[in-house]
């Protein structure tokens, strides 16, 4: 091989990065959203980039692309995806009459999403780390976060008249994000032969809903999340009593 093609990168090599890079390109830009009061824009390229999140890891595994450097790139890439942007957003749509009551919360979940990501970090390499989470990760916290505009942009209620519950319930999503639970990971589900009909239908009445109920959809997500959550927060309860 000549010297000069030791200096040159597969483009293949590169993918997985340049998806990570547009996924942080969203997050930044639903902050702009966020302070223009677009507040429906700003919670889809939240929710944009999610999928990216998914789909840059999957690649980076099909492509036999992975790497040090864009494990980092991707771990920064989610604490303004799943860390800044969500709690600026919340802030700007719900808090911001309460001033410093309610910054203190965004700062509270930011700095939890911050340390959720550095554990994660320290222990992506333990083999528990591919059967579960230890706590909530950080995209799905912020779908928690978002709550409660999901909430307000379903109809179903304004977040907006009670700040303090939304103050209150975003310090506890950031308090599950750093917390010990075991919560599941997607790569180690696996879905029974007798329910895959019934996982298919749901994808199917799922897709409707994006395009006729959207935020409904998010609202009952988050809510059977928040209840898969339960059996593992009274499960760490019960070992917290006993220790």
């Amino acid at each position: 091989m000549e010297p000069h093609e030791k200096d040159r990168m597969p483009f293949l090599q590169l993918v997985p990065n340049l998806v990570t890079i547009a996924g942080m390109g969203l997050g930044l830009t639903s902050i702009r959203f966020a302070m223009g009061d677009r507040y429906e824009f700003a919670v889809v390229l939240i929710l944009l980039a999610g999928l990216i999140d998914g789909l840059d890891g999957l690649l980076a595994r099909r492509l036999h692309a992975t790497s040090d450097f864009g494990a980092e790139l991707d771990s920064l890439s989610d604490f303004l995806c799943f860390g800044v942007a969500p709690s600026l957003l919340v802030y700007r749509f719900a808090l911001g009459e309460t001033h410093a009551f309610g910054w203190i919360f965004v700062l509270i979940y930011t700095g939890a999403a911050c340390l959720r990501l550095a554990r994660f970090n320290v222990m992506r390499s333990e083999p528990d780390s591919m059967r579960h989470f230890t706590g909530v990760p950080a995209p799905a916290g912020a779908l928690l976060a978002l709550l409660p505009l999901f909430i307000t942009l379903s109809g179903i209620g304004d977040a907006r008249s009670v700040p303090v519950l939304v103050a209150i319930w975003l310090g506890l999503v950031g308090a599950l994000m750093i917390s010990r639970i075991k919560t599941f990971s997607p790569k180690a589900l696996k879905i029974p032969r007798g329910a895959v009909s019934y996982a298919l239908i749901g994808t199917v009445i799922a897709v409707g809903m994006i395009f006729t109920k959207i935020w409904l959809l998010m609202v009952i997500l988050v809510v059977i999340y928040a209840l898969l959550l339960v059996p593992a927060i009274w499960r760490a309860r019960g070992m917290i009593l006993r220790g």
